[in-house]
């Protein structure tokens, strides 16, 4: 018994060996770490709500305040002046509708890209799993979208617009717009490493981005043969598929909406791949 309690002594007073190594070759991904980190990818969404709102006069009031104003000049000129069909739908509600996943998308996509650079303190000192950083910014940027949702369901109210079965599909929309913004994020995150220039890149993308999106205007202006390709912008069928789900107006994206979740199949696959092969340069380049 002795013996036996001094074995157990030995044991417990020996400290846990964790061993950390580089990632080898271009399949090893090492999702579940993310897992096992979990409490830090919260710790790092909830630091950025902080910081988001501390010492601001309207705190989350400019998640909201964002969206309408954008409404507002969008429905002034591209609705009253240039008179854009909608199929019939009120136009700002047809804009708003439409923003709503295209600010998710944008805010989690200038968040996510910038995030390993402005994390270069965390990374020059502790290991963690890189990826947690694009992930945190894709997932904080779900609050402001939240908040901006609750407006919508004023609008839908106030222009009488009701909900339709194709609502339940928004939490699968919801998904492929996070996936699109990670899935983008990773390529530039990875590349704001190398070249710091990708920050100055993004918000002059995600302007011209948004008009090759049918944000302002309906896809139904593009032709009926050109609209599959149209898809392989990510974010159109995104877009229009969220507002057809809202305001159950005209037909479903179809083609359009595929091929969308086609290429962001492909960009989040990539982007996991690159950004792994890329993370084992961050501390020695950043």
């Amino acid at each position: 018994m002795l013996g036996e309690s001094k074995a157990i002594r030995e044991v417990a007073a020996k400290p846990p060996i964790i061993l950390i190594r580089p990632s080898r070759g271009w399949t090893d991904l090492r999702l579940g770490d993310l897992w096992e980190y979990r409490e830090l990818l919260y710790f790092l969404v909830w630091r950025d709500l902080k910081a988001r709102y501390k010492q601001t006069l309207l705190g989350a009031g400019w998640a909201i305040l964002q969206p309408l104003l954008a409404t507002l000049i969008f429905s002034l000129v591209f609705g009253y002046l240039v008179k854009v069909p909608t199929q019939g739908i009120p136009y700002p509600i047809f804009a708003y509708a439409a923003l709503l996943p295209w600010n998710y998308f944008a805010d989690a996509l200038r968040r996510s890209s910038t995030s390993v650079v402005n994390s270069a303190h965390l990374i020059s000192k502790v290991y963690f799993p890189r990826l947690i950083l694009p992930l945190s910014g894709v997932i904080w940027s779900l609050v402001d979208f939240g908040l901006a949702f609750i407006v919508l369901i004023g609008m839908m109210v106030y222009y009488q617009v009701a909900p339709t079965p194709a609502l339940l599909l928004l939490p699968a929309l919801v998904l492929l717009a996070m996936a699109t913004a990670l899935g983008v994020s990773l390529w530039l995150a990875a590349l704001n490493v190398q070249y710091r220039d990708v920050t100055y890149l993004i918000p002059f993308l995600t302007q011209v981005w948004m008009y090759a999106t049918p944000v302002v205007y309906s896809s139904t202006l593009i032709p009926e043969r050109w609209r599959a390709l149209y898809g392989l912008n990510p974010m159109a069928g995104v877009v229009e598929s969220f507002r057809w789900a809202l305001l159950g107006q005209g037909q479903p994206p179809g083609p359009l909406l595929w091929v969308s979740v086609g290429v962001v199949f492909l960009l989040l696959i990539g982007g996991l791949f690159f950004f792994r092969r890329m993370e084992r340069t961050f501390a020695d380049v950043i």
